[in-house]
Parts: structure tokens; sequence; C-alpha cells
């Protein structure tokens, strides 16, 4: 009997590709931009704003130098660090001792240091903030659900904390639709629920539905653990940050509710709902926690009883790298249709897998179609859309799902933004250009430094 060789998986060549899909034409691309009117908070009054958030808190009953676990995700949230040194900052003032907890619960690979490691990544270090982090992938039993008895876990740290304060974005959430999404309630019950909460927040969410489990075992860990508020968050269409508040205990359902409703109107979307191919230079798990936000996209890794999303129509989309926050992990990498070789190169399967396994979403696992090139994955994307003349594709390329204020786009779609009040036409459209490796020549349509 042979010993079993791990297969390698090396990306379709360029030549192939093209030999396959001869005479495909390409289409000529513009460039669009979306017109948005935004109010964000001042970078120089981040901090301060931050520590204003702590008034709100439920501080009365905590004791004289007591300790507050601050809980912080993986996602990338605009100005995270200085809101959580503002935060800090305020409560070290008021004599508390507080120190950071990641509440990301499978991410960094389902360790301690590999959450550390996805902190410093986001510029969450104990130098930046001001106080100690304290990674474990320990939890505690906090409480059972009522009717269907699960345990509830809990971060140990947090756990023995004086007080628990989450600092959480609130949005849309990318698998599923309820009165609260991702944020407060969300970080308590999976992020702070580690690895093993996460799991079982997941499996039964096949059964139960996510809309209905947060609320329930959020109350639960509100009324059991010494939760003293958290610091809500709400990003703008250009993700600068809109919202800092302060939420008491009492706030975690009610309010975040409402400020979701602030998130959706805000939330960046395509300009368009209708594209034959979609190029999306990266995804990550600071951009999205599927790598590309599934409300932009209209794809949901489906498993957790909920229903598809019936906007945008998105027919092939070919993502070319992940981001280097997420460390290899690019779950729900099975959203697109065709990926790029950079991408596979930096893809750690192992980090993807567990996410996928704890998240019960076996689909987003799947490694599309690896292609050398960025002429080969575009060729390969549309030569599977049908047989539309190229000056009638409806093509898109963004930055990222979280950047959408310029996405280069094709001539049928330049044609429609001109006749848009909500839509301004920047470049007229010309041909696609790639360097002698077959890369595109052309910068991301949003500087990601944006």
């Amino acid at each position: 009997m042979h010993d079993p060789v791990a297969p390698t998986v090396t990306p379709v060549s360029e030549a192939t590709v093209l030999d396959a899909c001869s005479g495909r034409d390409l289409p000529r691309l513009g460039t669009v931009e979306q017109l948005w009117e935004t109010d964000p908070i001042p970078e120089g009054a981040i901090s301060e704003r931050a520590a204003a958030a702590v008034d709100a808190l439920a501080l009365g009953d905590m004791p004289d130098g007591g300790s507050v676990a601050v809980g912080v995700g993986s996602r990338g949230i605009t100005n995270l660090p200085a809101i959580v040194a503002g935060v800090v900052g305020e409560l070290d003032a008021r004599g508390y001792e507080p120190f950071v907890v990641p509440a990301m619960g499978s991410h960094g690979g389902a360790t301690a240091e590999g959450q550390r490691a996805k902190l410093e990544a986001l510029g969450v270090t104990a130098e930046r903030v001001g106080c100690p982090i304290r990674p474990t992938m320990e939890t505690v039993t906090v409480g059972t659900t009522p009717e269907r008895g699960i345990d509830v876990s809990l971060d140990a740290n947090a756990a023995a904390a004086d007080g628990i304060v989450p600092i959480n974005r609130v949005k849309q959430h990318t698998d599923f639709e309820g009165r609260v999404e991702s944020g407060l309630s969300k970080m308590l019950v999976i992020g702070l629920g580690k690895q093993r909460g996460a799991k079982t927040a997941h499996e039964w969410a096949i059964d139960w539905s996510f809309r209905r489990m947060i609320p329930e075992i959020t109350s639960l860990i509100v009324e059991e653990a010494p939760v003293v508020g958290g610091v809500a968050l709400v990003e703008d269409q250009r993700d600068d940050t809109a919202v800092i508040e302060g939420i008491p205990p009492s706030g975690f359902l009610g309010r975040e509710a409402e400020l979701l409703e602030t998130a959706r109107e805000l939330l960046p979307q395509l300009p368009f709902d209708d594209v034959d191919v979609l190029v999306v230079d990266r995804m990550g798990k600071d951009i999205s926690g599927s790598g590309m936000d599934t409300n932009v996209i209209g794809r949901r890794v489906y498993g957790l009883n909920e229903p598809p999303l019936e906007r945008p129509e998105i027919k092939r989309i070919y993502v070319r790298t992940l981001t280097e926050p997420s460390h290899g992990n690019a779950a729900a990498l099975g959203l697109a249709d065709f990926v790029g070789a950079e991408l596979l190169a930096d893809l750690d399967l192992s980090k993807t897998v567990i996410n996928g396994l704890t998240a019960s979403t076996p689909r987003g696992m799947r490694v599309p179609p690896p292609v050398e090139t960025d002429r080969a994955g575009l060729v390969a994307a549309l030569s599977t859309v049908g047989v539309t003349p190229s000056e009638e594709l409806r093509v898109l390329r963004i930055t990222d799902t979280m950047r959408l204020e310029r996405v280069y786009a094709s001539e049928a779609l330049v044609t429609e933004a001109r006749d848009r009040a909500d839509l301004r036409v920047v470049t007229d459209p010309g041909p696609v250009d790639f360097d002698d490796d077959g890369s595109f020549t052309a910068p991301s349509p949003v500087d990601p430094e944006h």
C-alpha cells in the first residue's frame, strides 16, 4: 500500500484558458463614481467621542479599581485602534483596570496567539490602546437556554472580569436577516463565545435560525455575566465612522435594532443590480466575515436556514487576491467562481476549513478554479456568461465590497450611468490593458488606504 500523496493545486495557465476560450473579445472599461452625501465624525475627534460613550455604560455597581474586559473583534473597522484607545483611556481615567479580549469566535486559527495576531494586524496592540491584551480560547458556561437546554459559553477572561464592554460595528449580517444582526449582541454570543460558542451557535442556527437565537442568548448573557454595556459603531458609505454610541445592557436589543436600520441606509452597494461579471480586487476577513459582503454581491453561503438574497444578480465573480490581515483565512471563498494565483498562494486551507466548520457552511470552504493571470480570470468569467456582444456586456471591477465609491464599468453600464443623477462618469471606456505577466495595469478603482 502506497503512502498517500497530498495533491498539489496549481493555477490553470493563461495559455490553457485562452486556448479554450479563443476569440473572446474583452469589454472596454471606464470609471464611474457614486455620488454620496456623508457626515462622518472628524478623525481628530474619534478618541474623544469614544471616551464620551463610556458615560452610557452601567458602571454604578463596579467596584473601585475593578477589571473591565473590552471585547474587540477581527473586522476591519475604520478607526478601530483610536476607538479602543478612547474607551480604554476613559475607563482607566475613572480608576478601572481595562484589558482587551479578542472577541472573534474561531478566527485566528482558533488559537490564542492567532487571535492576538489578528488584533495586531488591525493595529490593536497593547502599546497603541494602552492596556494589556489577554487572549484565550478557554471558555466557561454562564447559563443554559430555557427551551433547548443549550450551554452558553463565554471567554474565560471576560467572564472573570468585573465588567464586560464589547466594541463592535452594527451592520447587516452576511448570512441572516433579523431584528439585530452584526453588532454588540452577536459579539457577545459568537465573538466572546470563542470557537466553542461559535460552533454551538452555528450548529443550532441550522434548525433554530440566528434571528431567534441571538436575542435569546444575548438576554441570557446580559443577565448572567457582568456586561456593563457596549460601544456601538456605524459606518457610512465611504466606511468612515458615522456613529459612536455607548449602550447600556438594557439597550443591546432595542437600541441596536434602531442602529441597524441606520446601517442599512448607509450600506454601500454596487451601482448596478444586473451584472455579467464582477471582478473583485481583494477579499478578506477584515472586509467581511464572508470575505465579500453577501449583501453587496447577492450571494449567501447557504445552510443556515435563511432565504436567498434576491438582488443583485451577478453571473460570475472573479476574485484576485486575499488581504494580508486575513492571515490566509479565505472564509466563504466558495462564493467566487474563479480566483487568482496570488489568492491561491496566500490561502491557508486549515484556517479556512476551521472557520467553515465552525460556521457550519461547507460550501464556503470550496476552492473555485484558480487561474494564472488576471487576463485568464477575466476571459474565463466572460466565456461562461453567454454570447452577449462585448459592447453589451455588463462588467464591473471593484476594490472590495467595502469600497464602492468608484468602480470600473463596461460601456453598457457607463451609458446607463450618464442618465442617472446618483452616478458620475469619471473616465470614458477604454481598452483593458495587462502587463507582461497578464495582470491588470490599472490600479484598484478606490485607493485601499481610503
